[in-house]
């Protein structure tokens, strides 16, 4: 559990922001023998991510996108929605963005809602009601947050040709609380963060700021930073894993992504499985996923740190392989698919070793739950629209989750 959010299955994105995206016990799905997957479905504006509050609640975040391409100012919204139907029960008002990009959601242990969407954030209560907003400093996209153990939330603007500036925000005033920090380099990966500690994947490299309390504000672990592009040709990397011991993370992923991955690579090379030790950033390893040329990826990587597994895919050229994680964090091969449209972020429930993914086929979207230690298929549902899901995927109450794709968003459930 995450101090700062709020003691739900499912506060915030990929569960937490370790970006572990594993499911806390008893949550799973089970699917046993002769049990299939179904799909409630419903059309929406733009979903980004569902998160869980008190038992029957689900919060569904979205934002207009149309406005973007006249050059005009976007918005967001949260609705809260029947866990069955999907149906709205309860919706903000449309809220200030700006620039467009998928932003973030989450709850705060203070059982408030916060978003991060274009450069504004915003304070909703649990009835979708807005109680602050905050004017982000750059006019740019913000691509989400972290909250810190203290309660802080961290935002970073996203952007591959400025430097990346984090902004620390009090989440009882929603005022800044420290001035702007300006990072070394401009980053395009969401955050992440353990305890007090952020993390950033910049255009070339990784890093991390320690919260000084005494200072009030992040400063810069001088002695902790790996240049995960050295003196190859791959693109920045996208969002890093913390799993205690390691950050994780994949590279290549600039592309071209317009309703699918499938060979949008931008750079000739094989994409890759980057591993940093969180204790020596001069212990660090890099692995090529599916070794195709072309690889790309707009996610993070999945790590079972309970089976000692992780799982990488190569989106452009459609591979998903799995290793597992050795003595002195060495991988050894343990399952690969090919043929395989993943995408998306990934969902784990520990407990019973099910890892939900994405397959992108016939011009449509297929959410399938694997064994995460054979690559075993336990089930498949298509979950319907022609756009192969990027974003946020949840766990739901009961033995079902919730799986965003942009355009739709899907109830998927144990039938």
């Amino acid at each position: 559990m995450n101090a700062a959010y709020y003691p739900s299955p499912w506060p915030g994105e990929d569960g937490g922001p370790q970006r572990l995206q594993a499911a806390r016990a008893p949550s799973a799905l089970n699917l046993q023998p002769g049990e299939k997957l179904a799909c409630v479905t419903r059309n929406t504006l733009m979903s980004t991510m569902t998160v869980l509050g008190d038992p029957g609640e689900v919060y569904l975040l979205t934002h207009s996108a149309l406005r973007s391409k006249l050059g005009m100012a976007t918005t967001a919204c949260v609705e809260l929605i029947d866990p069955h139907s999907l149906r709205t029960r309860k919706s903000s008002q449309r809220l200030p963005g700006g620039p467009m990009w998928p932003g973030g959601m989450a709850i705060h242990r203070n059982g408030d809602i916060y978003v991060v969407y274009g450069r504004y954030a915003h304070r909703l209560d649990r009835a979708c009601g807005l109680k602050a907003s905050l004017e982000l400093p750059l006019a740019q996209a913000y691509n989400s947050f972290v909250i810190l153990d203290k309660g802080l939330i961290v935002a970073k603007n996203l952007s591959d040709t400025q430097a990346a500036s984090l902004s620390v925000i009090h989440p009882e005033t929603l005022r800044p609380a420290c001035a702007p920090v300006v990072c070394p380099e401009p980053s395009i990966a969401r955050l992440s963060a353990v305890g007090n500690t952020v993390y950033v994947v910049g255009v070339r490299s990784i890093f991390r700021y320690h919260w000084d309390d005494a200072a009030q504000t992040l400063r810069l672990d001088h002695g902790w930073q790996w240049d995960y592009i050295g003196a190859t040709a791959h693109s920045y990397g996208w969002d890093p894993v913390i799993d205690g011991q390691n950050a994780w993370l994949m590279d290549n992923g600039l592309h071209r992504y317009r309703i699918h991955m499938l060979g949008a690579g931008v750079r000739p090379s094989a994409n890759r499985l980057l591993r940093v030790s969180l204790t020596d950033a001069r212990d660090h390893a890099s692995l090529d996923v599916s070794g195709l040329p072309g690889g790309s990826i707009t996610n993070p990587p999945l790590v079972d740190v309970q089976r000692r597994i992780v799982v990488a895919f190569d989106s452009a050229n459609k591979v998903l392989r799995a290793w597992r994680i050795g003595a002195g964090h060495t991988l050894a091969p343990l399952w690969t698919q090919n043929d395989f449209g993943v995408a998306s972020h990934l969902l784990l429930y520990p407990q019973t070793g099910e890892l939900v993914v994405n397959d992108y086929r016939r011009w449509g979207e297929e959410v399938v739950v694997l064994e995460v230690e054979t690559g075993s298929e336990r089930g498949r549902v298509r979950s319907g629209g022609i756009t192969q899901g990027v974003v946020f995927p949840s766990v739901g109450w009961e033995r079902d989750l919730y799986w965003c794709s942009m355009g739709r968003l899907a109830r998927i459930f144990v039938a």
